[in-house]
């Protein structure tokens, strides 16, 4: 029964997100980049640390107008962290071009600075490192390498609400940053995203671009006369509504439960998987805050991920691979091999992570490792 599956992940929300949307519907803006998305953008550049933030429809749109007002286009080259969602690698061939797979570290998996300072070419215009499953990637070594070569910097924390770095917010990390509000994120309206960064000239295009190449309807509200926009530069339409944007403001303020939440089942999981023989526990660096959007093992080469995964299912316990080593993806026709980041992609496996978990819950998923693991 539905009643007896431990869910892989599961938002958080109830009667103060209810309340949100029944605000923005009373306010008669239910359209994008209105009075509640303002407020939203306010709060989240206030939790992340940074003088600007913009509520887009997903993080795809945010990768993709960031790299895009950060003047990236055809015949050059990005360099990206392998080992994300093929989001980060598309959004950079959208803007015609070419991602460049660096390998990543074997431990928090986030993209390793040598690989990187290793992929530079002549082509080569910027970094885009990926906060693997929530965990900031070493931020002051890719800044150095950025400054080395004149390259700018973004950080695709689309899993890093509530993530720090050495005492610095996620989202504040380098010249942009972008996150998911995606149902599987710590925070979420279904969809949603946000751009964030601390230079006014990146945040001023980006606002303009995100919608069609006009700045947006809610700053002619009020107006005297009847001001018409000139459309002088090609946008997107990237805007969040704003009945998305009144959930994320009710999300916010769930933020820091929901981070301790998480860190409590993974304390839990530590436990509990450490004696468990072919199963080894994620590592969360002690300068920086793992928010957990995934709870992700690395079983021993020698295992049957798919043996495994088909006992924890026929029990009632939801799971995943972690995700992808880009660079093997057909689209992107990569011809280099980045063995870290192809290894761990055939031995990681997601286990049931979010806020709502049970003690008894998680007793449970890491007894049915266990179990699979033995038989």
């Amino acid at each position: 029964m539905l009643s007896d599956i431990v869910s892989l992940g599961q938002p958080t929300v109830g009667d103060e997100e209810l309340k949100a949307i029944a605000e923005v519907f009373a306010s008669g803006w239910l359209s994008g980049a209105g009075p509640t998305c303002a407020k939203f953008e306010k709060r989240f550049a206030e939790i992340t640390g940074t003088d600007d933030a913009l509520a887009t429809n997903n993080c795809g749109a945010a990768l993709h107008l960031g790299l895009t007002v950060l003047g990236a286009g055809r015949g050059d080259e990005v360099i990206v962290g392998d080992y994300t969602f093929p989001a980060t690698g598309h959004s950079v061939a959208w803007t015609g071009a070419t991602p460049i797979f660096a390998d990543i570290r074997s431990d928090i998996w986030s993209v390793d600075p040598a690989a990187v300072e290793a992929a530079i070419t002549p082509r080569t215009v910027g970094i885009l490192a990926v906060d693997v499953f929530g965990q900031p990637a070493d931020y002051d070594e890719l800044q150095a390498i950025a400054d080395k070569h004149g390259l700018w910097l973004m950080e695709d924390a689309a899993c890093s609400a509530g993530a720090s770095y050495k005492g610095r917010p996620a989202g504040s990390l380098a010249d942009i940053a972008t996150f998911s509000f995606h149902g599987r994120k710590g925070i979420t309206a279904g969809e949603g995203g946000a751009l964030t960064t601390n230079r006014a000239d990146l945040a001023n295009h980006a606002r303009k671009l995100h919608t069609y190449g006009i700045a947006p309807a809610l700053s002619r509200e009020g107006s005297a006369d009847l001001p018409i926009p000139n459309f002088d530069e090609l946008g997107f339409n990237y805007r969040m509504s704003d009945v998305a944007a009144g959930i994320m403001l009710a999300q916010l303020e769930r933020l820091n439960t929901l981070v301790q939440s998480r860190q409590r089942v993974a304390d839990q999981y530590g436990t509990l998987l450490a004696d468990i023989d072919g199963v080894q526990a994620p590592v969360a660096l002690a300068d920086r805050v793992h928010p957990w959007q995934s709870y992700v093992v690395t079983l021993d080469a020698t295992v049957d991920r798919g043996k495994v995964a088909a006992y924890l299912k026929a029990h009632g316990i939801q799971c995943n691979f972690g995700t992808y080593a880009s660079h093997v993806q057909p689209v992107y026709g990569f011809s280099g091999h980045l063995p870290v980041s192809a290894d761990l992609f055939m031995r990681h496996l997601a286990i049931p992570m979010h806020a709502n978990l049970t003690e008894d819950e998680v007793d449970r998923v890491a007894g049915t490792l266990r179990a699979a693991m033995a038989s």
